[in-house]
């Protein structure tokens, strides 16, 4: 059932539990398609059994088997089984067992708006600084960072451009400025709304690079395009340009690009120290 469900569009497993979360999706096809075939030929047999030439006056008493009525228990049951046996399991241990630092996990947080992902990284302390609504600026600070704070000197921030390292436990705490959006990446199997006043954890672990994702989507329809950022909750007139995009690096190549922001931050802070003395 996977590889019909991928030939349909299910996108590639990227993730260390999107293969659990794949059986249970393709549980629930099985389960539909039992239903969808099952259903149709029983209405079928009724158009035929109580076809008007052989019943030309209605029975009041009606069929007196319980066939459809255990029926309807037995699919109840596989469903209560399918639920409590894998969909809950798979839930608890998502909310449950959240990793942070401490436990190896890279924490990032992502802060949705109208519309747009603010992503923020807490730089070489990995210590996020802290933030301050009244100091919101859409063009200069997003998410309102206290450049006063010393936790926050080494933080930065990138807008719709997502970056972490394969084989990693990744932490995201998701919050939202206005409306309610939804984080979804597809081949993660990562879906979370961003609810306002709300800080939403959710994680998960790629299993591959994006030069590897990229590799095996050769010949395929997404040839040459990478993991996207998509927001699965109507959120506006401009929903369907919240699009962001995520790159995931091998240990060396994510570090690398984790020294270039910092180099561009310094560089960004000599600037701003230049303008000062110039005033």
């Amino acid at each position: 059932m996977l590889d019909i469900l991928r030939k349909l569009g299910l996108p590639i497993n990227a993730s260390v539990h999107g293969g659990a979360v794949d059986e249970v999706m393709s549980l629930f096809h099985w389960l539909m398609l039992f239903l969808f075939v099952g259903w149709g030929l029983f209405f079928l047999y009724t158009l035929y059994r109580f076809r008007a030439s052989k019943n030309p006056k209605a029975d009041y008493v009606g069929v007196k088997s319980h066939f459809s009525s255990g029926l309807e228990v037995a699919v109840a049951l596989i469903e209560f089984v399918i639920l409590i046996g894998f969909a809950l399991p798979i839930w608890a241990n998502r909310v449950n067992a959240v990793p942070n630092k401490a436990d190896g996990a890279e924490e990032i947080r992502i802060v949705a708006q109208q519309f747009a992902w603010n992503i923020h990284y807490p730089g070489a302390d990995g210590i996020f600084g802290a933030r301050d609504v009244k100091l919101v600026d859409e063009e200069s600070n997003p998410i309102g960072l206290d450049k006063s704070d010393p936790n926050a000197m080494d933080d930065f921030i990138t807008i719709n451009q997502l970056h972490i390292p394969v084989n990693t436990p990744i932490r995201i705490d998701l919050s939202s400025k206005d409306v309610i959006h939804s984080l979804f990446l597809p081949e993660f199997r990562v879906k979370q709304d961003a609810i306002p006043g709300m800080v939403i954890p959710v994680w998960f672990e790629a299993t591959m690079t994006s030069n590897q994702y990229l590799e095996t989507l050769v010949g395929t329809a997404r040839e040459g395009k990478g993991f996207e950022i998509a927001c699965a909750q109507l959120c506006g007139l401009g929903h369907y340009r919240m699009q962001g995009f995520m790159t995931v690096h091998s240990e060396e190549s994510y570090t690398a690009w984790l020294d270039e922001q910092a180099q561009i931050l310094l560089e960004e802070g000599e600037d701003d120290e230049w303008g000062d003395d110039e005033w």
